[in-house]
């Protein structure tokens, strides 16, 4: 596993979503990136986005969510991704369905390769292998 500073973190998240955005640009033919700057634009858009504004919009539609089974946070991902195609010049998403797709690729990718990334925050204590009993005088089990 990858261990770093926060700035490290970021810069190797900011390069998976754009990777990861190149990504499904190169097997959805309704996704469209003129550049690679255009997309590392895109994937820090994505990034602030999802971090300010996804929270929020989670939180506002957590009974449809709840009701979807969890189905309705990909939809959310993919109005996220047309947000960004809105706001960045050279990224083209031709409708809802090539976006819904593009969130999932995206989504998995970035998943997969965050899985590998975390930055350490403070001692990391694991799960024990054994777990060690002692009877009180009282008869009660520590």
């Amino acid at each position: 596993m990858f261990q770093g500073t926060f700035l490290t973190v970021l810069l190797t998240r900011w390069l998976v979503i754009t990777a990861a955005i190149l990504l499904a640009s190169s097997l959805l033919p309704g996704i469209h990136v003129a550049s690679v700057p255009t997309a590392f634009l895109a994937a820090a858009i994505l990034g602030i986005l999802n971090t300010f504004l996804r929270p929020v919009l989670l939180l506002l539609t957590l009974p449809l969510t709840v009701l979807t089974l969890g189905i309705f946070a990909f939809v959310l991902n993919a109005l996220m991704l047309l947000l960004v195609a809105y706001f960045v010049p050279g990224l083209e998403i031709d409708g809802f369905s090539w976006a819904f797709l593009g969130a999932l690729i995206i989504s998995v990718a970035s998943w997969l390769a965050n899985r590998f990334i975390y930055q350490q925050n403070g001692v990391h204590r694991g799960k024990p292998d054994v777990i060690d009993l002692e009877r009180g005088d009282d008869g009660k089990w520590r």
